[in-house]
């Protein structure tokens, strides 16, 4: 099985059904791989398409203060990369239905040994990989090695990409690409406006790879508005703020109301 084409094949028929797909995210180890596990549950039995996985990293130079903080609440509590493997595994074997990518920064990944991380996320079924910090012109043996393998490694549209950068970009990625919705890092909330509206359509026809909008999407309203311009919705630090603010148990309900159920 071709893990890239498969992960867009199964974008594509899952449309067929819903108006939208959603991807979530978490920090592995915050608050605790017990809640982890309560949190991916929640989301995995309401509808949830994709999770990333956050592996735990000391700078994470792409996400706001609230993932921020998670990261090194986890760090300080003892996750390593070693339990995060494990866990993940455990994850995937439960719940089939969904695609599950590592997101981290190319410090870890690197340390770890690129071939070997690759290698072992493969063998326990992740999908792929999101590194926000890797531009493609320095990630060659990274991308070329996720080829290799035929795992997704996840490219980035900003709104500051030219339509050039764009198509070279979307060259280089595959399974889906992940439009940033503004300037900044994750957690503040984005203007759904013409202009987003706008750049949407640059990125729709930079590629033919599915298009998933992250940074800022919190509420049905932002979903709603991404429907029938994109395919799929990332939802951060939203998740995290209410499981810290009302527990696991809220996540449920949450998701569901993002789909207008």
């Amino acid at each position: 099985m071709n893990i890239q084409k498969n992960i867009q094949q199964d974008i594509q028929q899952r449309l067929q059904k819903k108006p939208i797909l959603l991807m979530t995210h978490l920090v592995l180890g915050y608050p605790s791989l017990a809640v982890n596990r309560k949190v991916i549950r929640q989301m995995a039995e309401n509808g949830v398409d994709c999770i990333e996985l956050q592996i735990p990293f000391s700078e994470p130079m792409a996400d706001g203060p609230v993932i921020l903080k998670a990261n090194q609440d986890a760090l300080a509590a003892g996750i390593r990369v070693e339990e995060s493997f494990t866990f993940a595994k455990e994850i995937v074997e439960e719940f089939p239905q969904v695609h599950f990518f590592f997101m981290t920064y190319y410090n870890i990944v690197y340390r770890y040994g690129l071939p070997a991380f690759i290698q072992r996320a493969k063998e326990i079924g992740i999908k792929g990989f999101i590194v926000p910090d890797l531009p493609p012109e320095e990630g060659g043996e990274y991308l070329g090695l996720a080829q290799k393998e035929e795992m997704a490694a996840i490219m980035f549209f900003t709104p500051t990409s030219t339509d050039a950068r764009m198509a070279e970009v979307a060259g280089q990625g595959s399974g889906f690409i992940y439009c940033v919705a503004r300037k900044g890092v994750t957690g503040q909330q984005t203007a759904m406006d013409d202009e987003l509206a706008q750049y949407l359509e640059r990125c729709r026809q930079a590629t033919d790879l599915p298009l998933a909008v992250g940074f800022g999407i919190s509420s049905r309203e932002d979903v709603a508005l991404l429907e029938g311009k994109a395919d799929m919705a990332v939802i951060g630090t939203a998740t995290i703020k209410l499981v810290d603010r009302q527990g696991p148990e809220a996540v449920g309900p949450f998701i569901r109301s993002l789909v207008g159920e």
